[in-house]
């Protein structure tokens, strides 16, 4: 076909030519290499890595997170497991169980067991008084439980302003369990300052009450900090969830054996516990008349 195109002339006369193209020396041009061709080549190598990845991760998660608390799952989208052999079971409850239907809760059972004791927050540090307390206190009482009254310990605030807010804000009688200290924290105390600190509170309370305090921790605080001798004539009150069997081999009161557990009377979860004993032995273990006391008693009565 014809081309219509014809050079024009420039002012100067010559003929300006249509531009040429220049091509490359060799036939073809070369392409740059593609990376997606690099990662071919090793694709089967980086997903293999992928899935090794993955399989690790998840083994891992299951270990560390799943099953030691394979307990707790079950409790909190199940049914609580409960410890088998003992019948003496309890609860400790706080401010955070707030409106107790007390009615329920009387007649309330654990793995088909009547809830025995209530454990109640008392105090915390030197000046923080749950705000239930009282309430909880006096209807433990009036319900027929076994009632115990516990402080929180504050590392680094002075221990005998600790035990004498305890003391001031709390009146145990006869018939209640002696006087609990939990201890769960180290704070920014070496483990002796806090060893020590721990003592003082003891010393100071069972001077009060002549009785020793029930001592509360978990399984890993206490041999971790609490470990020495000093410590063992406490009766030993055990923080240890999601195990059927416990694993601490030395003498203990209670157990903890769940923070998941469901009573009638109480919305939501609950802690729940175990007596090492019988009921006699639960009672047993209660604050006991002085003779001083009976004696009085009975000079009134006469």
């Amino acid at each position: 076909m014809a081309s219509n195109y014809r050079p024009r002339r420039t002012r100067g006369g010559s003929i300006n030519k249509k531009p040429v193209s220049s091509s490359p020396k060799s036939g073809k041009s070369r392409r740059p290499k593609s990376k997606n061709s690099v990662f071919g080549r090793y694709a089967v190598y980086i997903w293999v890595g992928i899935i090794l990845v993955a399989v690790a991760y998840i083994g891992l998660f299951y270990y560390f997170f799943v099953s030691p608390y394979s307990f707790r799952w079950k409790a909190i989208y199940g049914e609580p497991e409960y410890p088998e052999g003992y019948n003496v079971r309890g609860i400790d409850i706080s401010h955070y169980q707030n409106n107790i239907k007390w009615e329920k809760l009387r007649n309330a059972s654990l793995n088909n067991d009547p809830v025995r004791f209530i454990i109640i927050k008392a105090t915390e540090g030197s000046n923080l008084f749950d705000d239930d307390f009282n309430d909880n206190f006096f209807q433990a009482k009036e319900n027929d439980f076994i009632r115990g009254a516990y402080h929180f310990f504050v590392p680094g605030v002075d221990a005998t302003l600790q035990a004498n807010f305890y003391l001031h804000q709390v009146h145990l009688v006869p018939g209640d369990l002696p006087p609990v200290l939990d201890i769960e924290k180290t704070g920014n105390l070496t483990k002796l300052q806090l060893q020590k600190d721990v003592k003082k509170w003891l010393d100071i309370v069972e001077k009060k009450y002549g009785v020793k305090p029930i001592l509360y921790t978990s399984y890993k605080f206490k041999k971790d900090y609490l470990n020495d001798s000093v410590f063992n004539k406490y009766p030993y009150w055990i923080a240890h969830y999601y195990i059927n069997k416990l694993e601490y081999k030395g003498d203990w009161v209670m157990w903890q054996h769940t923070d998941c557990g469901k009573v009638d009377g109480i919305k939501g979860f609950v802690d729940c516990n175990i007596f090492n004993g019988t009921v006699q032995d639960l009672e047993a273990f209660t604050i006991q008349e002085k003779e001083e006391e009976l004696q009085e008693e009975e000079i009134e009565e006469s």
